[in-house]
């Protein structure tokens, strides 16, 4: 099943089973998909739908850290609520030793040698780890390798 049937097998059993923090959440990502869709008149895949997931799942923990500056626990709570769903739909994330090695691994096949090959080797991971990782560990981890040598 394509993570888009899912997604709307999902939000069926959310409206039967009358939970309205799910269903918000889910219909909030069909709302995005279909933005996309229209927007650039394609079909999308598991793939997209997955960075979709991961754009959402960004701006969901951008707020969290904005509203417990502010002191709204009652926002927090739904925003990390709206997260834990979200997270549902996206696949097992690589650990960190995982993340360290797939980027070593990425910069022995580039050949990459310092600093200024940050671009060349953060393509290369994107494409490579895109809805495996956290871009973040991923820069990160980028950094070490190429500094370190």
């Amino acid at each position: 099943m394509s993570l888009k049937a899912q997604i709307t097998e999902d939000m069926k059993s959310a409206m039967r089973a009358k939970e309205s923090q799910r269903l918000g959440t889910i219909r909030l990502l069909q709302a995005a998909i279909k933005q996309k869709e229209v927007d650039e008149r394609v079909e999308l895949d598991d793939a997209a739908i997955v960075a979709i997931v991961d754009k959402l799942v960004k701006q969901r923990k951008d707020s969290i850290t904005a509203f417990a500056q502010a002191n709204r626990q009652d926002l927090v709570d739904q925003e990390q609520a709206e997260l834990d769903i979200l997270q549902h739909y996206l696949p097992q994330r690589l650990s960190e030793a995982e993340v360290a090695a797939a980027v070593a691994q990425i910069v022995a096949a580039l050949g990459a040698s310092g600093p200024g090959d940050m671009g060349k080797v953060m393509g290369a991971a994107k494409k490579e780890l895109a809805g495996k990782a956290d871009m973040a560990a991923v820069s990160a981890a980028v950094k070490a390798a190429l500094s370190g040598q």
